[in-house]
């Protein structure tokens, strides 16, 4: 009897899970310098505030979106909504690239599971001092200081992600390297 042919290997797609000011743009930046395929995913945001990195959608669309059973997944914060659509990240899984998300709710993986179940989600925690979250917020001057700061004192952390780093310690480039071993481990798996 000829063997199994061998089973395609699950695409990868990357969570950097972390509380507010922990590192999630400039660790996308990182992967994205070391490997092109790595592309942020740019969630919708209904709301007022910072555009750099969303997709700016209106109330009436998200609604159509959610009628038609097109969000993943949406979470309420510093005003804003935002939404992590199913068209998204199909678009950049169809593009072969390699989805960054940057998530801060545990509730959010289950979801992208069930959405998604033929990827390998490899989940990273990123973890930073608070003083030095503080700092980085500030220095944003974004003027919602208080919101992320109590953001971050609430923060619920992942129970068993695929890889931990701490960005006080180790560099973008560093921790750029360490995922991107990680999630080829964890395709290799699938």
């Amino acid at each position: 009897m000829p063997p199994d042919p061998p089973r395609p290997r699950a695409q990868p797609a990357v969570v950097l899970y972390g509380p507010p000011a922990s590192g999630k743009d400039t660790i996308t930046a990182a992967l994205t310098a070391l490997d092109g395929r790595y592309q942020h995913f740019r969630p919708l945001k209904v709301g007022a505030g910072r555009t750099a990195g969303y997709r700016v959608s209106t109330p009436a669309q998200l609604e159509q979106l959610r009628a038609a059973g097109a969000v993943v997944f949406e979470t309420h914060r510093y005003g804003a909504v935002y939404a992590i659509d199913r068209a998204g990240i199909a678009e950049l899984l169809d593009a072969d690239a390699i989805p960054v998300l940057h998530l801060a709710e545990p509730a959010a993986l289950p979801a992208l599971a069930d959405a998604f179940p033929t990827v390998a989600w490899v989940t990273v925690a990123l973890a930073c001092p608070r003083a030095g979250a503080e700092e980085r917020i500030r220095a944003r001057g974004t003027g919602d200081t208080a919101a992320r700061l109590a953001a971050y004192d609430t923060f619920e952390p992942l129970p068993d992600p695929d890889l931990t780093v701490d960005t006080a310690s180790v560099s973008p480039t560093a921790a750029a390297s360490l995922i991107a071993a990680t999630a080829t481990a964890t395709r290799r798996r699938h």
